[in-house]
Protein backbone atom coordinates (compact mmCIF):
# COMPACT_ATOMS: atom_id res chain seq x y z
CA UNK A 1 0.00 0.00 0.00
CA UNK A 2 1.23 3.26 -1.28
CA UNK A 3 0.64 6.27 1.41
CA UNK A 4 0.17 9.55 0.53
CA UNK A 5 3.71 11.56 1.30
CA UNK A 6 2.24 14.21 3.14
CA UNK A 7 1.30 12.54 5.79
CA UNK A 8 5.22 11.83 6.65
CA UNK A 9 4.51 15.60 7.52
CA UNK A 10 2.07 15.08 9.87
CA UNK A 11 2.87 14.74 13.69
CA UNK A 12 0.38 13.87 16.57
CA UNK A 13 -0.76 14.78 20.42
CA UNK A 14 2.46 12.50 21.91
CA UNK A 15 0.54 13.15 25.20
CA UNK A 16 -1.44 10.00 24.50
CA UNK A 17 1.51 8.20 23.74
CA UNK A 18 2.45 8.95 27.54
CA UNK A 19 -1.07 8.17 28.76
CA UNK A 20 -1.23 4.58 26.91
CA UNK A 21 2.42 4.02 28.38
CA UNK A 22 0.96 4.88 31.92
CA UNK A 23 -2.18 2.57 31.38
CA UNK A 24 0.06 -0.38 30.31
CA UNK A 25 2.04 -0.23 33.63
CA UNK A 26 -1.85 0.32 35.66
CA UNK A 27 -2.60 -3.02 33.79
CA UNK A 28 0.46 -4.59 35.36
CA UNK A 29 -1.33 -4.03 38.39
CA UNK A 30 0.77 -0.72 39.22
CA UNK A 31 -0.58 2.49 41.17
CA UNK A 32 -0.63 5.11 38.57
CA UNK A 33 -0.66 9.00 39.38
CA UNK A 34 -2.01 10.89 36.24
CA UNK A 35 -0.05 14.27 35.51
CA UNK A 36 0.50 13.32 31.78
CA UNK A 37 -2.97 14.40 30.13
CA UNK A 38 -4.51 17.71 30.16
CA UNK A 39 -8.31 15.85 31.09
CA UNK A 40 -10.34 17.08 33.14
CA UNK A 41 -12.08 13.82 35.70
CA UNK A 42 -15.07 16.25 37.04
CA UNK A 43 -18.35 16.13 35.70
CA UNK A 44 -19.63 18.04 32.85
CA UNK A 45 -21.96 21.44 35.05
CA UNK A 46 -25.67 20.18 35.22
CA UNK A 47 -26.65 22.78 32.89
CA UNK A 48 -25.22 21.84 29.96
CA UNK A 49 -26.06 18.40 30.64
CA UNK A 50 -29.57 19.11 30.65
CA UNK A 51 -29.81 21.56 27.73
CA UNK A 52 -28.47 18.49 25.86
CA UNK A 53 -30.78 16.41 27.07
CA UNK A 54 -33.75 18.44 26.38
CA UNK A 55 -32.54 18.73 22.74
CA UNK A 56 -32.55 15.53 22.01
CA UNK A 57 -36.20 15.33 23.46
CA UNK A 58 -36.93 18.04 21.12
CA UNK A 59 -35.38 16.30 17.82
CA UNK A 60 -32.25 18.16 17.49
CA UNK A 61 -30.23 14.87 16.49
CA UNK A 62 -30.38 16.30 12.62
CA UNK A 63 -28.08 18.07 10.61
CA UNK A 64 -28.06 21.81 11.41
CA UNK A 65 -26.41 25.44 9.88
CA UNK A 66 -22.73 24.79 9.20
CA UNK A 67 -21.40 27.93 10.86
CA UNK A 68 -23.50 26.51 14.14
CA UNK A 69 -27.19 27.22 14.95
CA UNK A 70 -27.92 31.11 15.62
CA UNK A 71 -28.89 30.88 19.60
CA UNK A 72 -25.11 29.69 20.18
CA UNK A 73 -23.12 31.99 17.96
CA UNK A 74 -25.13 34.97 19.18
CA UNK A 75 -24.71 33.98 22.45
CA UNK A 76 -21.02 33.51 22.56
CA UNK A 77 -20.63 36.23 20.45
CA UNK A 78 -21.46 38.99 23.12
CA UNK A 79 -20.21 36.59 25.88
CA UNK A 80 -16.69 36.65 24.31
CA UNK A 81 -17.32 40.65 23.44
CA UNK A 82 -17.89 41.33 27.40
CA UNK A 83 -14.52 39.34 28.73
CA UNK A 84 -12.43 40.92 25.29
CA UNK A 85 -13.59 44.16 25.22
CA UNK A 86 -14.80 44.20 21.51
CA UNK A 87 -17.63 44.07 19.43
CA UNK A 88 -18.40 40.52 18.25
CA UNK A 89 -21.61 39.45 16.40
CA UNK A 90 -22.93 36.25 15.22
CA UNK A 91 -21.19 37.00 11.71
CA UNK A 92 -17.64 36.54 13.83
CA UNK A 93 -18.37 33.35 15.12
CA UNK A 94 -18.56 29.79 13.91
CA UNK A 95 -18.54 26.93 15.67
CA UNK A 96 -16.18 23.74 15.62
CA UNK A 97 -16.41 20.09 16.61
CA UNK A 98 -13.56 21.11 19.50
CA UNK A 99 -11.05 23.66 19.89
CA UNK A 100 -8.63 21.77 18.04
CA UNK A 101 -10.12 22.26 14.14
CA UNK A 102 -9.68 26.16 14.29
CA UNK A 103 -5.56 25.16 14.52
CA UNK A 104 -5.82 23.52 10.69
CA UNK A 105 -8.57 25.87 9.40
CA UNK A 106 -6.85 29.31 10.40
CA UNK A 107 -4.30 27.53 8.55
CA UNK A 108 -5.73 26.78 5.61
CA UNK A 109 -7.71 29.55 5.16
CA UNK A 110 -4.31 31.91 5.18
CA UNK A 111 -1.53 30.00 4.61
CA UNK A 112 -0.41 29.42 1.34
CA UNK A 113 2.33 26.80 0.85
CA UNK A 114 5.81 27.51 1.31
CA UNK A 115 4.96 30.77 3.83
CA UNK A 116 6.40 30.95 7.17
CA UNK A 117 4.59 30.90 10.47
CA UNK A 118 5.59 32.00 14.18
CA UNK A 119 4.80 29.16 16.61
CA UNK A 120 5.36 28.60 20.17
CA UNK A 121 8.04 26.08 21.35
CA UNK A 122 7.70 24.66 23.33
CA UNK A 123 4.11 24.50 22.57
CA UNK A 124 1.02 22.61 21.72
CA UNK A 125 2.07 20.28 19.07
CA UNK A 126 -0.56 20.34 16.77
CA UNK A 127 0.28 24.20 15.86
CA UNK A 128 3.93 22.66 13.81
CA UNK A 129 1.91 19.73 12.50
CA UNK A 130 -0.76 21.55 10.70
CA UNK A 131 1.70 23.94 9.47
CA UNK A 132 4.27 21.13 8.07
CA UNK A 133 1.16 19.14 6.90
CA UNK A 134 -0.20 22.03 5.12
CA UNK A 135 2.81 22.56 3.31
CA UNK A 136 4.18 25.75 5.29
CA UNK A 137 7.37 26.22 6.95
CA UNK A 138 7.15 25.85 10.99
CA UNK A 139 9.03 28.72 12.51
CA UNK A 140 9.91 28.37 16.18
CA UNK A 141 10.03 31.15 18.97
CA UNK A 142 10.72 30.29 22.24
CA UNK A 143 10.54 31.89 26.21
CA UNK A 144 12.60 32.55 29.04
CA UNK A 145 12.55 32.36 32.46
CA UNK A 146 11.40 35.70 34.07
CA UNK A 147 10.48 36.63 37.83
CA UNK A 148 7.03 34.83 38.25
CA UNK A 149 6.53 33.16 34.98
CA UNK A 150 7.76 32.68 31.52
CA UNK A 151 7.91 35.63 29.29
CA UNK A 152 8.48 35.84 25.20
CA UNK A 153 11.97 35.30 24.18
CA UNK A 154 11.49 38.19 21.61
CA UNK A 155 14.71 38.04 19.98
CA UNK A 156 13.73 34.81 19.04
CA UNK A 157 10.77 35.88 17.57
CA UNK A 158 11.99 38.95 15.48
CA UNK A 159 14.73 36.63 14.11
CA UNK A 160 12.13 34.46 12.86
CA UNK A 161 10.63 36.86 10.59
CA UNK A 162 10.90 36.90 7.17
CA UNK A 163 9.99 38.23 4.05
CA UNK A 164 8.14 35.09 3.81
CA UNK A 165 6.58 35.06 7.23
CA UNK A 166 2.96 35.41 7.12
CA UNK A 167 1.15 34.18 10.43
CA UNK A 168 1.32 34.34 13.91
CA UNK A 169 0.55 31.72 16.83
CA UNK A 170 0.28 32.88 20.23
CA UNK A 171 -1.27 30.78 22.29
CA UNK A 172 -2.15 32.79 25.94
CA UNK A 173 -2.42 31.22 28.41
CA UNK A 174 0.04 28.45 27.00
CA UNK A 175 -0.24 25.03 27.57
CA UNK A 176 2.13 24.10 28.62
CA UNK A 177 4.03 26.11 30.23
CA UNK A 178 1.53 28.16 31.80
CA UNK A 179 2.55 31.56 30.48
CA UNK A 180 0.57 34.53 30.26
CA UNK A 181 1.50 37.43 28.06
CA UNK A 182 1.59 40.67 30.05
CA UNK A 183 0.03 43.68 28.48
CA UNK A 184 3.33 45.38 27.41
CA UNK A 185 4.50 41.97 25.74
CA UNK A 186 0.98 41.77 24.11
CA UNK A 187 1.31 45.88 22.84
CA UNK A 188 5.01 44.96 21.95
CA UNK A 189 3.81 41.78 19.79
CA UNK A 190 1.12 44.42 18.45
CA UNK A 191 3.97 46.17 16.67
CA UNK A 192 5.79 43.36 15.40
CA UNK A 193 1.99 41.87 13.79
CA UNK A 194 1.41 45.71 12.66
CA UNK A 195 5.12 46.10 11.14
CA UNK A 196 4.99 42.77 9.20
CA UNK A 197 1.43 42.83 8.26
CA UNK A 198 0.90 39.18 10.15
CA UNK A 199 -1.98 37.05 10.90
CA UNK A 200 -2.66 36.26 14.32
CA UNK A 201 -4.05 32.64 15.69
CA UNK A 202 -4.93 33.58 19.44
CA UNK A 203 -5.58 30.54 20.58
CA UNK A 204 -7.24 31.05 24.28
CA UNK A 205 -8.34 27.56 25.14
CA UNK A 206 -7.56 28.58 28.87
CA UNK A 207 -8.69 32.07 28.78
CA UNK A 208 -11.46 31.49 31.85
CA UNK A 209 -9.71 28.62 33.42
CA UNK A 210 -7.84 31.71 35.93
CA UNK A 211 -7.76 31.58 40.12
CA UNK A 212 -6.59 35.79 40.30
CA UNK A 213 -6.63 38.62 38.35
CA UNK A 214 -8.21 39.06 34.76
CA UNK A 215 -7.15 37.43 31.59
CA UNK A 216 -6.61 39.79 28.74
CA UNK A 217 -6.92 39.38 24.99
CA UNK A 218 -4.51 40.08 21.73
CA UNK A 219 -7.37 41.33 20.18
CA UNK A 220 -8.40 44.25 22.91
CA UNK A 221 -4.66 45.65 21.04
CA UNK A 222 -5.85 48.50 18.47
CA UNK A 223 -6.30 47.42 15.53
CA UNK A 224 -5.59 43.21 16.31
CA UNK A 225 -9.60 42.42 16.42
CA UNK A 226 -9.38 42.64 11.92
CA UNK A 227 -6.21 40.45 12.11
CA UNK A 228 -6.52 37.42 14.53
CA UNK A 229 -8.91 34.80 14.90
CA UNK A 230 -9.48 33.46 18.30
CA UNK A 231 -9.76 29.85 19.37
CA UNK A 232 -12.16 29.05 21.82
CA UNK A 233 -13.02 25.68 22.94
CA UNK A 234 -15.83 24.83 26.15
CA UNK A 235 -13.97 21.73 26.84
CA UNK A 236 -12.33 23.75 29.70
CA UNK A 237 -14.37 26.01 31.47
CA UNK A 238 -17.65 23.66 31.25
CA UNK A 239 -15.17 20.38 31.59
CA UNK A 240 -16.23 18.94 28.05
CA UNK A 241 -13.67 17.82 26.94
CA UNK A 242 -15.22 14.58 25.39
CA UNK A 243 -18.39 16.68 24.00
CA UNK A 244 -15.72 18.03 21.22
CA UNK A 245 -17.11 21.84 20.64
CA UNK A 246 -15.17 25.10 20.55
CA UNK A 247 -15.34 27.95 18.00
CA UNK A 248 -13.54 30.05 15.69
CA UNK A 249 -14.20 33.84 15.89
CA UNK A 250 -12.43 36.43 13.92
CA UNK A 251 -13.09 38.28 11.36
CA UNK A 252 -16.67 37.99 8.87
CA UNK A 253 -14.15 37.20 5.54
CA UNK A 254 -12.06 34.66 7.27
CA UNK A 255 -14.86 33.01 9.28
CA UNK A 256 -16.74 32.93 5.95
CA UNK A 257 -13.91 30.48 5.04
CA UNK A 258 -13.55 28.31 7.88
CA UNK A 259 -17.85 27.76 7.88
CA UNK A 260 -17.16 26.91 3.77
CA UNK A 261 -13.98 24.54 5.05
CA UNK A 262 -16.56 23.17 7.70
CA UNK A 263 -19.20 22.26 4.85
CA UNK A 264 -16.58 19.84 3.22
CA UNK A 265 -15.14 18.36 6.44
CA UNK A 266 -17.90 17.39 8.91
CA UNK A 267 -21.04 19.31 7.67
CA UNK A 268 -22.13 20.54 11.19
CA UNK A 269 -20.61 20.63 14.57
CA UNK A 270 -23.12 18.41 16.72
CA UNK A 271 -26.29 20.05 16.84
CA UNK A 272 -27.87 19.07 20.57
CA UNK A 273 -24.38 19.84 22.08
CA UNK A 274 -24.61 23.08 21.14
CA UNK A 275 -28.04 23.59 22.83
CA UNK A 276 -26.03 22.54 25.62
CA UNK A 277 -23.36 24.72 25.58
CA UNK A 278 -26.03 27.58 25.30
CA UNK A 279 -27.91 26.79 28.55
CA UNK A 280 -24.31 26.41 29.90
CA UNK A 281 -23.21 29.76 28.64
CA UNK A 282 -26.89 31.06 30.00
CA UNK A 283 -27.07 29.49 33.19
CA UNK A 284 -26.07 29.31 36.75
CA UNK A 285 -21.99 29.94 36.80
CA UNK A 286 -21.81 28.30 40.02
CA UNK A 287 -20.87 25.06 38.99
CA UNK A 288 -17.89 26.31 36.49
CA UNK A 289 -16.95 27.93 39.26
CA UNK A 290 -16.92 25.31 41.66
CA UNK A 291 -14.99 23.81 38.49
CA UNK A 292 -12.25 26.29 39.27
CA UNK A 293 -11.95 26.13 42.56
CA UNK A 294 -11.10 23.02 42.89
CA UNK A 295 -8.93 23.15 39.84
CA UNK A 296 -7.19 25.76 42.25
CA UNK A 297 -6.48 23.42 45.31
CA UNK A 298 -4.78 21.10 42.66
CA UNK A 299 -2.74 23.89 41.55
CA UNK A 300 -2.04 24.77 45.20
CA UNK A 301 -1.38 20.97 46.18
CA UNK A 302 1.06 20.13 43.27
CA UNK A 303 2.86 23.53 43.55
CA UNK A 304 3.73 22.95 46.86
CA UNK A 305 4.62 19.21 46.07
CA UNK A 306 7.39 19.59 43.79
CA UNK A 307 8.89 22.92 44.66
CA UNK A 308 9.23 20.42 47.87
CA UNK A 309 11.45 18.45 46.26
CA UNK A 310 15.21 18.97 46.16
CA UNK A 311 16.25 20.02 42.83
CA UNK A 312 12.53 20.69 41.21
CA UNK A 313 11.83 24.14 40.80
CA UNK A 314 8.41 25.62 39.27
CA UNK A 315 6.60 28.78 38.87
CA UNK A 316 3.09 28.89 39.98
CA UNK A 317 1.10 30.03 37.05
CA UNK A 318 -2.44 32.04 37.64
CA UNK A 319 -3.85 30.04 35.00
CA UNK A 320 -4.26 27.15 33.00
CA UNK A 321 -3.86 23.69 34.76
CA UNK A 322 -0.43 22.76 34.32
CA UNK A 323 2.95 23.42 35.89
CA UNK A 324 6.45 23.36 33.64
CA UNK A 325 9.16 22.88 36.63
CA UNK A 326 12.63 22.82 36.07
CA UNK A 327 14.25 19.21 36.78
CA UNK A 328 17.73 20.18 34.99
CA UNK A 329 19.01 20.07 39.08
CA UNK A 330 17.59 16.85 39.81
CA UNK A 331 18.28 14.87 36.31
CA UNK A 332 22.18 15.74 36.89
CA UNK A 333 21.93 14.68 40.60
CA UNK A 334 20.31 11.50 38.93
CA UNK A 335 22.76 10.73 36.69
CA UNK A 336 20.02 11.44 33.80
CA UNK A 337 20.75 13.32 30.24
CA UNK A 338 17.50 12.13 28.21
CA UNK A 339 14.14 12.77 28.71
CA UNK A 340 12.54 9.88 28.23
CA UNK A 341 14.87 7.44 30.10
CA UNK A 342 14.12 10.32 33.49
CA UNK A 343 10.34 10.17 32.67
CA UNK A 344 10.41 6.35 32.77
CA UNK A 345 12.31 6.07 35.48
CA UNK A 346 10.23 7.82 37.29
CA UNK A 347 7.29 6.01 36.69
CA UNK A 348 8.66 2.77 37.41
CA UNK A 349 9.73 3.67 40.77
CA UNK A 350 6.63 6.22 42.12
CA UNK A 351 3.65 5.84 39.58
CA UNK A 352 4.08 9.64 38.75
CA UNK A 353 3.09 9.74 35.18
CA UNK A 354 4.24 13.28 33.45
CA UNK A 355 5.16 14.56 30.02
CA UNK A 356 8.51 15.39 29.47
CA UNK A 357 9.45 19.04 27.53
CA UNK A 358 9.95 16.89 23.82
CA UNK A 359 6.46 16.21 23.70
CA UNK A 360 5.60 19.84 23.16
CA UNK A 361 8.01 20.56 20.05
CA UNK A 362 11.66 19.64 18.91
CA UNK A 363 13.97 21.22 21.04
CA UNK A 364 16.21 24.17 19.98
CA UNK A 365 19.36 24.67 19.46
CA UNK A 366 21.16 26.03 22.61
CA UNK A 367 18.78 25.06 25.18
CA UNK A 368 20.24 23.36 28.28
CA UNK A 369 17.65 23.63 30.84
CA UNK A 370 15.88 20.64 31.30
CA UNK A 371 11.41 21.04 31.81
CA UNK A 372 8.93 18.57 32.63
CA UNK A 373 4.68 18.70 32.25
CA UNK A 374 2.16 18.39 35.20
CA UNK A 375 -1.34 18.24 34.11
CA UNK A 376 -3.08 18.78 37.70
CA UNK A 377 -6.61 18.59 35.69
CA UNK A 378 -7.12 14.68 35.96
CA UNK A 379 -5.92 14.00 39.44
CA UNK A 380 -7.47 14.88 43.33
CA UNK A 381 -5.72 16.17 46.20
CA UNK A 382 -5.19 13.20 48.39
CA UNK A 383 -3.48 11.80 45.28
CA UNK A 384 -1.35 14.72 43.98
CA UNK A 385 0.35 14.63 47.78
CA UNK A 386 0.51 10.93 47.94
CA UNK A 387 1.82 10.74 44.43
CA UNK A 388 4.72 13.80 44.99
CA UNK A 389 5.48 12.30 48.27
CA UNK A 390 6.65 9.26 46.31
CA UNK A 391 8.36 11.26 44.22
CA UNK A 392 9.96 12.95 46.52
CA UNK A 393 11.48 10.11 48.28
CA UNK A 394 12.99 8.38 45.09
CA UNK A 395 14.34 11.64 44.05
CA UNK A 396 15.90 12.15 47.17
CA UNK A 397 17.33 9.21 47.58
Amino acid sequence: MRIANRIANLGTETAFAVSGEAAAFAAEGNRVYPFHLGDINLPTPSTVVDGASKAIADGKTGYCPNAGIPQLREALAADVSASHNTEYTAENVVMQPGGKPTIGKFILTLMNPGDEVLYPNPGYPIYESQIEFNGGVAVPYGYVEGTENFEFDFDSIERGITDKTRLLILNDLQNPMGAECSIEEHEKLAELVREHNLYVLADEAYFDMRYSGKSTSFVEQPGMAERTVVLYTFSKKFAMTGWRLGASIGPKEIVDVIAKINVNDESCSNHFIQYGALAGLQGDQSEPQAILNELEARRDATAAGLNAIDGINTFVPNATFYLFPNVTELMERKGLTDYEEFRRAALHATGVSFTNRLHFGRPQPGETNKYIRFAYSGINVPDIEEGLGLLKDWAEA
